[in-house]
């Protein structure tokens, strides 16, 4: 099995494309003081964000600033202080990978002070949380979330590709998967050069064993960005599955020159096993 980036498109059994990974569902907003456990702070309603993936716990001093944060938060009826709470809290969340958490803050903040960047901010934590998803009905209650606020953020400014690739990979991991290439698509069409969607465009293609047509976009994403880890890894993978295995053995070994993480050192070590 080869590295995976953070969204992971699987086949189901039907052949759709689905998506794997944790975290909230449409809870009401979080109530102060309830967090779940010790070590842990969850909203009520919440999931675990990136349990499996990169769970962090939270210390006592950061469960206490937070469920001070909260608690005032909750009683603060001026909206300029309530958006100041809510922004503390969207960073503290975020900063112990509780993004669901950190979203739904972020969506109290934008709420009281609308715009692009705010939106964003709160559509990037769903989406963090949404990539991490480890069910298919967690997975879509995220991603429709980030979906939406990332709708708000086109509507401010719709010349934003990385807002509307990220939607594209929502609807990927949905029924609708072929709504999110034809975004992915339009977003070549404006940004030949876009780095994101030649990497999803390339993920997809190795997905659906389309290895001339990956093999296609991850060298041009490499002969736009060299250093790209995971560009330069899935060349090599989509080289090997075309039977290229000396390109394929120099694509990996461009890889592993270029990241020390020992996880990923190990993947490329297996892939290179496989090419003797």
């Amino acid at each position: 099995m080869f590295f995976l980036p953070r969204v992971i498109i699987n086949k189901d059994k039907q052949g759709a494309l689905s998506k794997a990974g944790a975290a909230r569902d449409k809870g009401a907003a979080p109530a102060a003081g309830e967090e779940s456990h010790e070590g842990h702070a969850h909203a009520p309603g919440e999931g675990h964000d990136a349990e499996e993936v990169a769970h962090v716990e939270a210390t006592p001093q950061q469960l206490g600033e937070i469920q001070l944060l909260r608690r005032q938060f909750t009683s603060e009826q001026n909206n300029g202080n309530r958006l100041k709470l809510a922004s503390q809290l969207g960073e503290k969340y975020a900063a112990i990978s509780k993004y669901d958490s950190a979203g739904y803050f972020y969506e109290q903040a934008a709420e009281i002070r609308p715009g692009e960047t705010a939106y964003q901010k709160a559509a990037d934590q769903y989406f963090e949380a949404f990539s991490f998803a480890a069910t298919e009905d967690r997975s879509k209650v995220l991603g429709e979330k980030a979906r939406g606020l990332y709708e708000k953020v086109l509507k401010n400014n719709p010349a934003n590709l990385d807002a509307k690739t990220n939607i594209a990979m929502t609807y990927i991991a949905s029924e609708s998967p072929m709504q999110g290439i034809t975004l992915l698509r339009e977003v070549i069409a404006t940004d030949p050069n876009n780095e994101k969607a030649l990497f999803n465009l390339g993920i997809l293609s190795i997905q659906s064993t389309q290895y001339d047509k990956a093999v296609e976009r991850f060298e041009k994403l490499v002969s736009i960005n060299p250093k790209h880890v995971q560009g330069n890894f899935y060349l090599g993978v989509a080289l090997a599955e075309s039977g290229k295995k000396q390109e394929a053995a120099a694509a990996f070994k461009k890889a592993k020159s270029l990241s020390d993480d020992p996880g990923f050192q190990a993947s490329v070590d297996n892939e290179l096993s496989k090419l003797q």
